[in-house]
C-alpha cells in the first residue's frame, strides 16, 4: 500500500466561485481479483452518510487505458487518485480495506 497526498480540498473562493466536484480515479484491472474486492471496499465507504455523490467516479481499466496509467504514473493496480480542481491531491495503491480508503478521501466525505 502506498499512500501520497495529505491536502485539504479545495474550497470555494470570496470571489461567489463555486468549487467543482472533485473526481475519484479509480485505475484497475479487470482481471485483477483485488481491484473487485476494492470495488466493493469503495461501495461502502461512498454509501455511508450517504458519500455516493460526493465524488465523480472514473474507472480506468488499465489495459485499456495504458496511456492514462503512465501519464498518473500507476505502477500497482488498483490505486485511487483523488482528482479536485485539476490537481492531483491524494492517491492510495493497493487500498487493503474500507479504513483506509475511508482516511484517504476524509477531506471530501461529509
Amino acid at each position: 500500500m502506498t499512500v501520497h497526498g495529505n491536502a485539504a480540498p479545495a474550497s470555494a473562493g470570496g470571489n461567489g466561485q463555486q468549487r467543482s466536484q472533485p473526481k475519484l480515479v479509480v485505475f484497475y484491472s479487470a482481471r485483477s481479483g483485488k481491484s473487485r474486492r476494492v470495488d466493493g471496499y469503495l461501495s461502502q465507504v461512498l454509501q455511508r452518510r450517504q458519500n455516493h455523490e460526493t465524488f465523480r467516479l472514473i474507472r480506468v481499466d488499465t489495459e485499456k487505458r495504458p496511456d492514462l496509467a503512465a501519464r498518473f504514473k500507476i505502477n500497482e493496480l488498483p490505486t485511487l487518485v483523488v482528482i479536485d480542481g485539476n490537481r492531483v491531491h491524494a492517491r492510495l495503491s493497493e487500498p487493503r480495506g474500507c479504513k483506509e480508503i475511508t482516511e484517504l478521501l476524509r477531506p471530501w466525505l461529509a
